[in-house]
């Protein structure tokens, strides 16, 4: 069973940038897609974007296209969140999630991180 920390979250002013590492227990960690989510607080869980197994396809929400981008070091089991250009609405609790493969849909992860806040001030 693969399980994620996520790390790197904070207070930031808006433009700016953040970068959250989930760094993910386990060997097969390698065989298995990674994505990110946020949660705000009111607002239903948001697929932020997501990463192949093999790195071979990334694929973001509308939302964050251009600004974030997601990259992983299988070697350090460890998948980016790079985040640039933050503004008021990206804040929000942000959630790593391992599953077999990359979809947008929430359950079909099977494991999840408790979540970084990230809080962008305007």
């Amino acid at each position: 069973q693969v399980q994620p920390v996520e790390s790197g979250g904070g207070l930031v002013q808006a433009g700016g940038s953040r970068r959250l590492s989930c760094v993910a227990s386990g060997r097969t960690f390698s065989m298995y897609a990674v994505a990110w989510f946020r949660q705000a607080p009111g607002k239903e869980r948001e697929f932020v974007g997501g990463i192949t197994r093999s790195s071979s396809t990334t694929y973001y929400a509308d939302s964050v296209k251009g600004r974030f981008t997601i990259s992983r070091d299988n070697a350090k089991t460890t998948v980016y969140l790079q985040m640039n250009s933050l503004k008021p609405e990206d804040t929000a609790v942000y959630l790593c999630a391992v599953g077999p493969g990359l979809t947008q849909h929430a359950p079909a992860y099977s494991s999840w991180g408790q979540g970084t806040q990230v809080t962008v001030s305007s």
